[in-house]
């Protein structure tokens, strides 16, 4: 019986391991399985949230860290704390510096003298000295304009029965308005951003004169004709540049996107509106042979007819740092790591860029080409992320050369003498909304090329749209924008 007892034990027992085994096998499948599960629900959380990362890296885009204008950013909530001034030093003119004081008007200059003198009895007991106290006051005259009525003869030929009128071509051409009075109108709604309804309305409320918007919009109209040869002279000018800046930002025209291009050179600037954004802008006012250095930023239209038509460039050095900033501030900290290194590198070139004048050209050569060697030693060294590489795609091989052009030839490392150039240009887009057909868009065209130029070249834009004005109306020869 004992012997069966132990038998039946043993027997048990292998019965008991048996089904051990069987559930600890399905146990463990189970949390393979699971753990499988796990892993794959993990990779794909991290996945997400790297796309969400980049989805708030995006959002958080402004004018410092990418190409959006100023004008774009979330406007800032106040502070809290006050901010604390780095010197105590007062508002207004400081102690030491050299007051500055309008020059007096010369006796030439001065339309109308007015003398105050005591009556005897206020002047009783006071002796007159030979010596006055000077007030000159810039005053409006009564009436804004005059009116002058041009009365020209008629004459009969009697052979072929034509009459003829002894009227200059600049009066009849003027019609209600004259050269000046068609100027002024033309400077309010160009360089002033002015529409044709405030312009109406500073006519009739200041210069009490009531002119409908019809005729302030055919003076535009007659502006845009007389500064046609000035533009157009400009333009053919532009292909044979060593040196012309680029950018280019948004038009509507009926509600159609255009672009208004700028092309900025030493001496003048230039905008053409195009319904392209693309190289055959390009193309059409560079020309397929341009020889000299486009500056400009990395938007492809300019690297496609720099590659086709084997056009020296020089990329935009300060959108090169906002978008390294733009990884600096990323959530990766791989990225950011990455990107301040790049920026430590940028900063240091600067300064020594900065620092030229007290530098041997020798040494200044040494430093930058070392400093340019790290940069790129970082650069070409991006951690595992698309952003990264992408960057540090453009600096591949020969292509890093179009950063650093600059180095060796006198040309801006950067492009933001253009987008100066283009700030009046947006202004005037957020204030008319665009234009209304061709017409209006050649208006624009010559009045901003013509109200940067003539800034640009210390000029009175006044002055230049009057007298093309008065050689269009007289055909004769155009004043030039060409200096």
């Amino acid at each position: 019986m004992l012997v069966g007892f132990d038998v039946l034990i043993e027997s048990f027992a292998k019965v008991v391991e048996k089904r051990s085994d069987f559930y600890l096998h399905i146990l463990g499948r189970d949390i393979d399985g699971n753990l499988e599960k796990l892993e794959k629900q993990v990779a794909e959380l991290i996945k997400v949230n790297a796309e969400l990362a980049d989805k708030v890296a995006k959002l958080s885009k402004n004018s410092s860290n990418s190409s959006k204008p100023p004008s774009s950013d979330i406007v800032k909530p106040k502070t809290t704390t006050k901010k604390v001034s780095r010197t105590k030093r007062k508002k207004g003119g400081q102690q030491g510096h050299r007051k500055f004081t309008r020059p007096a008007f010369t006796p030439e200059q001065i339309d109308e003298v007015i003398e105050y003198e005591f009556v005897a009895k206020d002047a009783q007991g006071l002796t007159p000295l030979d010596d006055w106290f000077v007030i000159q006051q810039i005053e409006l005259p009564e009436q804004m304009y005059k009116v002058i009525e041009h009365k020209a003869r008629k004459y009969l030929d009697p052979v072929s029965g034509k009459v003829w009128i002894a009227m200059p071509d600049e009066v009849r051409q003027g019609g209600l308005l004259g050269a000046g009075m068609t100027a002024l109108v033309s400077y309010l709604k160009g360089p002033c951003h002015m529409s044709y309804t405030t312009i109406q309305e500073f006519f009739k409320q200041v210069i009490t004169l009531d002119l409908s918007r019809g005729m302030l919009c055919k003076a535009t109209g007659k502006t845009s004709d007389a500064l046609h040869s000035s533009y157009h002279e400009i333009a053919e000018c532009l292909p044979d540049e060593t040196e012309v800046n680029v950018d280019e930002t948004g038009h509507h025209d009926n509600g159609d996107l255009h672009w208004t291009w700028c092309f900025d050179t030493a001496g003048y600037s230039l905008f053409k509106i195009d319904k392209s954004r693309g190289s055959k802008v390009l193309k059409e006012m560079l020309g397929q042979t341009f020889r000299g250095i486009i500056g400009a930023d990395y938007w492809g239209a300019y690297r496609k007819y720099a590659r086709l038509f084997d056009v020296r460039v020089q990329y935009c050095m300060a959108h090169l740092i906002r978008d390294i900033r733009f990884l600096a501030e990323h959530s990766d900290r791989k990225l950011v790591k990455w990107g301040h290194q790049l920026l430590v590198w940028l900063k240091k070139l600067f300064e020594t860029l900065h620092r030229r004048e007290t530098l041997t050209e020798k040494g200044f050569q040494r430093s930058m080409k070392r400093i340019k060697a790290k940069f790129l030693k970082h650069m070409r060294r991006p951690p595992d992320h698309k952003l990264a590489k992408t960057l540090a795609q453009r600096f591949k091989g020969d292509a890093a050369e179009d950063y650093f052009r600059f180095l060796t030839e006198p040309i801006e490392p950067t492009n933001n003498g253009t987008e100066r150039q283009i700030r009046p240009v947006v202004i005037d887009r957020k204030i008319t909304q665009g234009t209304r057909g061709q017409t209006g868009m050649r208006w624009c065209e010559r009045i901003w090329t013509t109200f940067a130029t003539c800034k640009k070249q210390q000029r009175n834009v006044f002055d230049f749209i009057h007298q093309s004005i008065v050689a269009h109306w007289n055909d004769k020869k155009y004043p030039s924008l060409i200096r």
